[in-house]
C-alpha cells in the first residue's frame, strides 16, 4: 500500500494505491485510516491520479482514467457503478439509481453504499441529490459536495 498526499482547494486528499490500483481517496476529515507508506515521489500511478485530480479542479477533465479498485460488496459495486455513469455536472438521485438497479424501493440502501464510497471525485458520488435535489450526506462534509457540484456547473 502506498500514499500520497495532494492538496486540493477542498483540502489535503490522502490517495491509496498500490501497484496496480488506486483504491482509496481520503477527505481532510477522514483522519482515522492507516497511516501507509508514502509513496516515492515517482509512483507512476500516484503521479497520474495527482495530475488528473489537478486537471479536475482546474476544470480541464470531466472523467478519471485510472485503474481502481474500490473495495465493497456486490451492491456497493453495483450503485458505484451506475454513480460512475452520472455525466459531468449533472446529478442523478438516490431513488433514481435504485430505480435503474431494479430496487425502487431501496434509495436508503443506495445511500447507505454511496456513503461508503471509497473513491469519492473519481467515483462521482457528489452527484447524488436526495429526491428533492437537496443535499444530504457526503464523506467530505456538504460544504465540499456543494464546492463539487459548483466547479462542475461552471
Amino acid at each position: 500500500m502506498r500514499c500520497t498526499i495532494f492538496n486540493s482547494p477542498v483540502g489535503q486528499l490522502r490517495l491509496f494505491a498500490d501497484d496496480l490500483a488506486l483504491y482509496r481517496i481520503a477527505f481532510p476529515v477522514e483522519s482515522k485510516l492507516p497511516v501507509a507508506d508514502a509513496a516515492p515521489a515517482d509512483h507512476p500511478l500516484l503521479c497520474r491520479a495527482k495530475a488528473q485530480l489537478a486537471e479536475y479542479f482546474a476544470g480541464q477533465r470531466q472523467c478519471f482514467e485510472l485503474p481502481l479498485s474500490p473495495q465493497g460488496t456486490s451492491f456497493q459495486q453495483a450503485v458505484w457503478a451506475v454513480i460512475r455513469q452520472i455525466p459531468y455536472g449533472a446529478t442523478l438521485t438516490y431513488g433514481a439509481i435504485a430505480q435503474a438497479l431494479g430496487h425502487p424501493n431501496k434509495a436508503r440502501a443506495v445511500g447507505g453504499a454511496a456513503g461508503k464510497n471509497p473513491l469519492p471525485i473519481v467515483i462521482p458520488c457528489h452527484r447524488v441529490v436526495g429526491c428533492s435535489g437537496r443535499l444530504t450526506g457526503f464523506s467530505g462534509g456538504l460544504e465540499i459536495k456543494q464546492f463539487l457540484l459548483d466547479l462542475e456547473r461552471n
